[in-house]
């Protein structure tokens, strides 16, 4: 090969792994890339372990966690740490074209940075009138050309692709919108989204792109499978468009996602706030036709800043960064390796939280009031309770005691590594308000989405 391998990324928003059918889901959602990870490697617990979008990809792009980056907030404000190095960056200095799509401009997001092109393409937000939303064929309307392109050049590229199909509005076009769901949506006896309708916060914002008079929640979770299984058919095509342009066997692939999504679980409503499994577990998926082993599932548990150093060793790239997260690759060949098993966790999107995961306890404490009026500390056995339903904090006060200890130990130690405290307790205005909420009564009635226009804007920032 005379030169680097290209990296054709997809960064996927809001992209549960366990609505996969990758990953075993009763419903066949990505036919496609299952099909083609056969001949890959899939890490089969992938976690976003600091949520929402802005530190999830401020990881998922540094190899770093949220003490190295700074980033916590949904609504971070100004850089990243100084320092700090993008894949972007890394790339671009060995030598390769890196081009961005659906990510904004530089700096539109903090780490965004070190792209040679901006690409953006339309209708990743509408209305229920604007229906139905193609997301992912626009944006193959500006990376199949620009694909054949690159192709054509000297330089090994990077492309990432930020496909917005699994984040709301969830309007997929037919098939896709019925594919999930053959009952009626409109049925006055199910009153599965009383409450939501009830939720000042987000009721106005579901009421522009939800059916009018719609009352079904199977419905729209439905919906957000048909967006997947949407995107799905057209990821095939830029995976048809690599091999006819003859660069499967230069070309990295990567599937990954920012972190998952709440559809109708823990009163959320279909969006990606709470520490909760449903919105912490992503997938992680290489292939690299003749390069990589086929057939390969890691179950080892990672993170997303594992994604970047392994990325790397795979395109033979020494960087001399000493990341935060690990290569992965020695796994991959069946080689033990230093688990993680337990990890600090992290939000700051419509609630402020953080909290400490191992692998059969879960434990999380508010730093204020939040908007869904819930308790102050939640505990959950993942092993006896999976779907994180009975919170335990009152009957289990050692085991919330031991966790919160481990959990204030990793801050001190990380506070101490980077020299700085941790950005959970700096962000001072993760809500946009520039103070901290006093009562959950205050952050209801200040915390309000509208439209598709207001959650677009506040995504872009």
């Amino acid at each position: 090969m005379s030169k680097k391998p290209n990296v054709l990324f997809f960064g996927i928003d809001s992209l549960r792994r366990n609505h996969m059918s990758l990953y075993g889901y009763n419903k066949l959602t990505t036919p496609h890339m299952d099909n083609y990870l056969k001949d890959g490697v899939v890490f089969e617990n992938c976690f976003s372990p600091s949520i929402p979008t802005t530190p999830g990809y401020a990881s998922m792009f540094t190899g770093m966690d949220c003490f190295s980056t700074d980033v916590v907030a949904l609504r971070h404000e100004g850089k990243m740490h100084d320092g700090v190095k993008t894949m972007a960056e890394v790339l671009r200095e060995n030598g390769y074209h890196t081009v961005c799509v659906g990510f904004g401009k530089e700096n539109d997001n903090a780490s965004n940075r070190g792209f040679d092109e901006y690409l953006d393409y339309k209708v990743s937000w509408g209305d229920w009138e604007s229906r139905p939303l193609r997301k992912a064929e626009s944006l193959n309307d500006v990376v199949i050309p620009r694909m054949e392109e690159l192709s054509k050049q000297d330089k090994p590229f990077f492309m990432m692709l930020r496909h917005m199909d699994p984040h709301s509005p969830y309007i997929p076009p037919a098939p896709y919108d019925r594919m999930f769901f053959q009952g009626d949506e409109f049925d006055p006896d199910n009153h599965s989204l009383d409450e939501l309708y009830a939720f000042k916060p987000f009721c106005d914002y579901f009421g522009t792109w939800f059916p009018p008079k719609c009352t079904s929640a199977e419905y729209i979770n439905a919906q957000y499978d048909g967006e997947v299984a949407y995107m799905d058919a057209c990821i095939s095509q830029i995976l048809c468009k690599l091999e006819q342009l003859g660069l499967e066997e230069e070309t990295l692939v990567v599937f990954t996602s920012d972190h998952g999504e709440t559809l109708d679980e823990h009163d959320c409503y279909y969006d990606h706030h709470g520490l909760y499994e449903c919105t912490l577990v992503v997938p992680f998926a290489l292939r690299f036709k003749g390069k990589l082993p086929g057939g390969v599932r890691v179950p080892d548990i990672c993170q997303l800043k594992d994604v970047m150093p392994t990325i790397l060793d795979i395109l033979g790239i020494d960087s001399g960064i000493s990341f935060d997260g690990r290569n992965l690759m020695p796994a991959v060949y069946g080689e033990k390796i230093e688990q993680e098993p337990e990890m600090y966790i992290t939000e700051c999107t419509w609630q402020r939280k953080h909290g400490w995961r191992t692998p059969e306890w879960k434990l999380f404490i508010a730093l204020e009031p939040d908007v869904h009026y819930k308790p102050e500390v939640e505990l959950y056995n993942l092993i006896k309770d999976p779907e994180e339903l009975h919170n335990l904090a009152d009957e289990e006060p050692e085991v919330v005691e031991m966790l919160k200890n481990r959990m204030l130990a990793h801050i001190a130690k990380r506070e101490k590594e980077v020299g700085r405290q941790n950005p959970i307790y700096t962000n001072t205005n993760w809500n946009g308000f520039g103070h901290f909420f006093e009562s959950s009564d205050e952050a209801y009635n200040s915390m309000h989405i509208g439209d598709p226009e207001q959650a677009k804007r506040l995504q872009g920032k």
